[in-house]
């Protein structure tokens, strides 16, 4: 058996083949290629045989793994936090980079990261232009507000038609009217795109299998928890049986408190913020509306808010309690019951 380790960037890649004879570790081979030379890089796996390969987790490893994966015996995904070895290494090459991964691969120490399946991978395209479409809506909307704020002149009803009409009529100075009509022309953009992938995701749900689509009854059953949070919750987890318990999911969305003890004590810091980015919005969102508008959120988010004098600390604190729940409620499979 042959172990590669692969050192992947946009326009390189680097490897370092690794054979164990009678339990001593020999380096047969290395090699760099230009990332869209990929018949070359085929050709090279292609004479190895038996092998098994990997690479550190990034934006771009799924080609490189789809062009070998009939090829390999194994693939490995490392994950790039937890092999600190690289990182910490003061002396780092991508010649080193290739041969460490090599070699933990040898003795069978990669720290694996989860590789999507297909169908996830387009869920979270999906679900990830969903949220960059809304930011981009909600900082046109901000900038045409503070253009109307220079002439004191900002509505509530901006973006309804009475604000177009309005706003068409408002005296500005050519500069600005040229702004402003630049920014509406990419504001109906932006909303017509946002409108198509929302019935690309109403659709792709629809083909969903089976157990995606008893997952989403499940969260559906939560009060003002709507699609937007279970899409993102499902799209980021993937498969969420992959998690131990509801630790390893709220450490995945980084909203576990970090903690630093040392001589016995121990100082709870700020969340690790760690992990998905896009589910934590969600989970702070969805607290939100749960912590104002229902009687049993809020009597949590007022109890923590007494015991942490924090109105921030509070909301995450039923961010975190709410993503547990909605966790535990997939691994049992029951719907959402108000506690008697």
């Amino acid at each position: 058996m042959q172990f590669v380790g692969v050192d992947l960037h946009k326009k390189v890649i680097r490897l370092c083949v690794i054979r164990v004879v009678r339990g001593k570790r020999k380096i047969t081979a290395r090699r760099q290629f230009a990332c869209r030379d990929t018949q070359r890089i085929r050709t090279f796996f292609e004479g190895l045989k038996r092998f098994q390969v990997v690479v550190e987790a990034t934006a771009s490893y799924e080609w490189f793994f789809l062009l070998i994966e009939d090829l390999a015996d194994r693939l490995v995904l490392a994950h790039p936090k937890k092999l600190r070895v690289i990182a910490e290494s003061t002396r780092k090459t991508d010649k080193i980079d290739a041969e460490v991964l090599a070699v933990f691969l040898a003795l069978d120490m990669i720290p694996e990261a989860y590789r999507p399946s297909p169908r996830i991978r387009q869920y979270r395209v999906l679900v990830r232009h969903r949220r960059w479409l809304s930011s981009r809506i909600t900082a046109v909307k901000a900038k045409l507000r503070n253009k109307l704020a220079h002439y004191n002149a900002d509505i509530a009803e901006l973006f309804t038609r009475r604000g177009k009409v309005y706003l068409a009529n408002l005296a500005l100075s050519a500069s600005d009217r040229f702004e402003t009509t630049a920014l509406q022309e990419q504001l109906a953009l932006l909303q017509r795109q946002l409108g198509e992938v929302e019935a690309e995701l109403v659709q792709f749900a629809q083909t969903a299998p089976l157990a995606e689509r008893e997952a989403r009854a499940i969260l559906a059953s939560i009060p003002l928890v709507g699609p937007v949070t279970i899409d993102v919750m499902l799209s980021e987890l993937g498969d969420w049986r992959r998690f131990h318990g509801a630790r390893s999911v709220v450490d995945f969305a980084g909203l576990a408190p970090g903690l630093r003890e040392s001589a016995g004590k121990r100082h709870e810091l700020s969340i690790t913020k760690e992990g998905s980015r896009l589910l934590r919005w969600a989970m702070i969102q969805a607290a939100w509306r749960l912590a104002i508008r229902s009687p049993r959120w809020n009597r949590l988010y007022q109890r923590l808010q007494r015991n942490t004098g924090s109105k921030k600390k509070a909301i995450v604190g039923v961010a975190r309690q709410l993503l547990c729940v909605m966790f535990s409620m997939l691994q049992s499979g029951q719907t959402y019951r108000v506690a008697a």
